[in-house]
């Protein structure tokens, strides 16, 4: 074979396992694996995941952290009006080489699959050029997946959906929308038919920004859900953020996921963005923002995390670690349960993988060998440590390596390092 990771631990497995990797593909997950190979890595009973997957981010925005200033308030407002004035001041060759330089840092992470927004309102779609140049360019070790996202309502900006559709046809893969951001609730709902009946004709996904907001009267998931499934899209459509839903009363919510459920759309989550600008008008109590998780996992909706943003006018912080957002999520969520904590891993990992229909992703026999060994043994001590990607694998080539986290320690008496893990 070309590649063997000897005794690796699996996130839904008992016992340690050698995976063998041969053209590009898991050939053989066994206990003992009594071939050779050209490489062989020694996992000693540390995680071995599938990577990570972003399913909501902005790629076009990443890394312009202080551009034209810094967003005082911290809304979500104030941050779409910092992006208005950095738009018209954009260059291709600034955007490629930001995006370039987070795609760097996504593959040390072992994040490997990125669903990212793309802002369509700008006449010239700058933003669709350059994003369609980073696709391509980073094809060989990195998955990513285009939406066409009118940022400033596809009704309310003068030809939004003539440049979304242009988008399209340049090889954009994904429909999006804000319909919470269209002047009135009536051209909300209507925005929603309009790109989902689009949608449906070209045969395409749909990722709609819905709900955004601390008003529970904000409801166009619902309308989402309906028109998914008056066109028969089930599968295909997702609502992001939906962060409404952390303020509507409890009967609504009652009807609405069980509405969701039979229309099979999907629920993408930002746990450090959603708790970062919701409940900005608040005084105290504050709403943490985000939408309910758990409540949505129960019914049986796939739902996944997402980084959103990284240094850019709404988030002035990240680094593309999907631990992190899983992290905050588990807090959040107040998902503490052993197997709430192996879900919220799960919501960064396989739900994504479903959502945005990637081929070939897992750690079976015949899936893709991709994959990222964690100096961790299971997913609720991967999440704890923010475990480092001691190794990145892609189609079985190693593409990064970091060094396990070790401290020396001086103490007399003590052992001299520590691991930070507890010895079972």
């Amino acid at each position: 074979m070309d590649l063997i990771i000897r005794r690796a631990a699996l996130a839904h497995a008992p016992g340690l396992v050698d995976i063998g990797i041969e053209n590009g593909r898991i050939g053989a997950i066994e206990p003992h694996l009594n071939v050779s190979a050209r490489e062989e890595i020694d996992a000693h009973g540390s995680l071995v995941t599938a990577p990570f997957i972003d399913a909501h981010f902005h790629m076009d925005a990443t890394l312009s952290y202080g551009l034209p200033r810094v967003n005082q308030s911290g809304t979500l407002l104030e941050g779409i009006a910092l992006w208005g004035k950095i738009k018209p001041e954009l260059t291709q060759e600034a955007l490629v080489e930001r995006a370039m330089q987070y795609c760097d840092w996504a593959v040390a992470r072992g994040l490997l699959a990125i669903r990212t927004h793309i802002d369509v309102c700008d006449e010239r779609l700058l933003a669709v050029k350059a994003l369609l140049e980073v696709k391509r360019r980073v094809k060989p070790y990195l998955d990513m997946q285009l939406v066409a996202f009118p940022q400033g309502g596809v009704l309310r900006s003068a030809c939004a959906f003539d440049n979304l559709k242009r988008a399209i046809g340049m090889g954009v893969d994904v429909v999006g929308g804000i319909p919470h951001f269209e002047r009135t609730m009536a051209d909300g709902a209507a925005s929603v038919k309009l790109l989902c009946e689009f949608a449906a004709e070209k045969g395409l996904r749909v990722d709609m920004h819905c709900d955004e907001s601390d008003d529970p009267m904000s409801r166009h998931i619902e309308t989402l859900a309906a028109e998914t499934h008056r066109l028969g899209m089930q599968g295909r459509v997702t609502g992001s953020h939906l962060t409404s839903m952390h303020s509507m009363d409890n009967y609504y919510v009652s009807k609405l996921i069980p509405l969701m459920r039979d229309s099979g759309v999907a629920a993408i989550a930002n746990p450090l963005i959603n708790i970062t600008l919701q409940g900005r008008s608040d005084t105290y109590p504050k709403r943490r923002g985000m939408t309910r998780v758990p409540e949505l996992m129960a019914a049986g909706i796939d739902v996944a995390f997402g980084h959103d943003c990284v240094m850019d006018p709404w988030y002035s912080l990240g680094s593309g670690d999907m631990l992190e957002v899983a992290h905050m999520g588990l807090h959040v969520a107040q998902m503490t349960g052993v197997d709430a904590m192996h879900a919220c891993f799960d919501a960064v990992t396989t739900n994504p993988a479903k959502i945005l229909g990637l081929e070939g992703y897992g750690i079976e026999v015949g899936c893709h060998a991709d994959c990222v060994i964690l100096d961790a043994r299971d997913p609720i001590e991967a999440i704890r440590l923010r475990a480092a990607r001691t190794a990145v694998i892609r189609r079985g080539k190693v593409i990064s390596r970091s060094p396990a986290v070790r401290a020396a320690l001086s103490l007399e008496g003590r052992p001299a390092e520590v691991n930070f893990r507890i010895e079972r």
